[in-house]
């Protein structure tokens, strides 16, 4: 019977794994929900069944699931994405940025693109030295109406973007708009591509570090927390 019980145990800590590349560490320390973002950011369109993506209507939910959670006492996110749909990165970042439960970021391999305010959003986020971020104007798929109304939608989205990475992050707007819109730094596009050091040097991430760090940083907004 017990055994029985440890085998369901068991399968239902790796099912979310599966499911939604999500598990939660139980410790005397406190509870985290580990939550990883990789692959595209998937929005409104359906990705290709060969594309590794995140779906915003899965972690939307759950965050809130979380926050509202007395088991759970904090967040970790990891992340390692090549950006994707704008409005549902922005979305989920914004819902992380909001919630009152401690939360860090730990972006491994690299966060691009619509990334980017996915690894601010938590109040405390780290980077792995290797691990790159690139920062580029926004960019739509398929077709565009050659007017100045697309263009001033452009502006908006890109401004929506800019309002939420300086207010999320020690960032300043001049820094980032100039690496947004630098030249020759890409092969075939504008903008630029930072790595580690580079990212807490600009303000954008906050500390240089690996997982022990961001556990052990996020074990001690738990204990403040709860004080």
């Amino acid at each position: 019977m017990d055994e029985q019980q440890d085998q369901l145990h068991q399968e239902e800590n790796i099912q979310p794994i599966i499911d939604l590349g999500s598990s939660l560490i139980q410790t005397e320390r406190g509870t985290i929900y580990v939550l990883t973002i990789v692959g595209q950011i998937e929005g409104h369109q359906l990705l290709p069944p060969t594309s590794k993506s995140t779906k915003y209507e899965h972690v939307l939910p759950l965050l809130a699931m979380i926050e509202e959670s007395g088991q759970i006492d904090g967040l970790l996110i990891l992340l390692n994405n090549g950006g994707g749909d704008v409005e549902a990165g922005l979305a989920i970042s914004e819902v992380i940025a909001s919630m009152s439960k401690p939360t860090v970021s730990l972006v491994l391999g690299g966060s691009h693109s619509i990334g980017v305010p996915l690894a601010v959003s938590a109040k405390t986020s780290f980077i792995a030295p290797s691990a790159a971020m690139t920062i580029h104007p926004v960019r739509l798929n398929g077709l565009v109406i050659g007017v100045p109304q697309t263009f001033y939608y452009f502006e908006r989205v890109q401004e929506r973007i800019l309002q939420f990475v300086t207010a999320n992050s020690a960032v300043t707007r001049e820094a980032f708009t100039k690496l947004m819109l630098q030249t020759g730094e890409l092969a075939a596009d504008v903008g630029s591509v930072i790595y580690g050091e580079e990212a807490v040097e600009l303000g954008l991430i906050d500390r240089i570090g690996g997982l022990s760090d961001a556990l052990g940083r996020l074990h001690e907004m738990i204990d403040e927390h709860k004080k």
